[in-house]
Formats: C-alpha cells, structure tokens, sequence
C-alpha cells in the first residue's frame, strides 16, 4: 500500500513583522494550490538585505507562532536559525528534505522576487529538484513563469502591505490591530517592539 507524500510549501521572509498580507496568500495557496501545507521559513538574513536591521530572531519567531496559531495548513518553521549565514534558499530546501524525507517540497516566492530570481544561488537546481510556486505582488505581473517547466503560478489576493509600512505607523502610534494577525500587535505592544508604547 503507498503512502501518499505531503507536498509542503516554503515561504521564507523575514517578517519583521508578519502582517495579515504575508497570512492571506499563505492560506490562499495553501488551500487552494496542489500544496497540503504551507511552512512560513523565518529568515535570519536575506543575501539581499545585508544592511536591514532586524527586530530579534526570538521576537520575530514568536510572532509567526502565534500569527499560525489555531490554523491546520499552516506552520510557522525556524529550521534557518540553526543553518550557517546569510542563508541560501537552495541550503534550506535540501536541509528540510534531509530532515524530512517523506515530504516533498515547493518553494513559493512573490512575482517582484521571479524578476529577480536567476540571481539567486542555483535557481536552476530550485527548479528542478523542488518547483517553483509564484504569486502575484502589485506592480509585479507574473505574464511569462507559467511557460517554464516546473514553475507554476497562482492567483492569490494581492495586498499591498508592507512590513516597513507596518513598522512606520507603530512608531507613529497607529492602531494596527487590523493589519496584523490576532495576537501578535498585543505581542508587540508588549514588548515594546518597533517604537510602541507599552
């Protein structure tokens, strides 16, 4: 009797902090994608972003576990906190494959990142060996990925929100209950994360 594989999406980021527009296009394509489950992979440091600074890799965990809290096809993943840095996608997908061999993996990235994406380490082998999900970000249309074998992409809701935006109007005191997932502005709130007041 064979065992059918679980098909799991990577969604890295630094989600400093996570906001509900990283949650909706999670869930979009975890529930209505060929994926069983989406694990959102918390980045130390993006390659790209050597100079940002970032909120503490413990917060920013913290805020992603409580961000998936309750949901069944979503899973907040810390395995890069222990990988050597920066981080390359290509080290994180071989590394859970290794650490799971019975799931099979998928990395899903924004249509701004698939403009840019063959500068990445060996896009080539990402493709190949994983596949390729893409969804799309405003001002970035994703006209053209579907052509290339292994890559598939998916028209999830986009929302234009950043965390940069998220970070200026905390420090500004703005009410973001709204714009975060339930629990994690009192998190921040809390801690007196990103100039707010606690």
């Amino acid at each position: 009797m064979s065992v059918t594989r679980k098909r799991i999406g990577i969604m890295g980021g630094s989600f400093n902090p996570v906001h509900t527009g990283h949650m909706i296009v999670a869930s979009y394509i975890a529930q209505w994608s060929a994926l069983d489950e989406v694990w959102l992979v918390l980045s130390p440091q993006n390659p790209f972003k050597k100079d940002m600074a970032l909120t503490p890799d413990a917060d920013r965990l913290a805020m992603l576990r409580i961000a998936v809290a309750g949901s069944t096809c979503l899973r907040a993943c810390d395995v890069e906190l222990s990988m050597p840095r920066p981080s390359y996608t290509i080290d994180t997908l071989r590394h859970l494959s290794a650490m799971y061999p019975d799931y099979d993996f998928t990395l899903i990235i924004g249509s701004d990142n698939w403009e840019s994406f063959s500068r990445w380490r060996s896009p080539a082998e990402i493709i190949s060996e994983y596949g390729l999900v893409v969804y799309p970000r405003p001002g970035h249309p994703v006209a053209g990925c579907d052509s290339e074998a292994g890559v598939v992409c998916v028209d999830a809701p986009q929302v234009e929100l950043s965390s940069t935006f998220i970070r200026r109007a905390i420090a500004e005191g703005r009410d973001m209950n709204f714009f975060l997932p339930s629990g994690v502005y009192q998190y921040i709130q809390a801690h007196g994360l990103y100039g707010a007041e606690r």
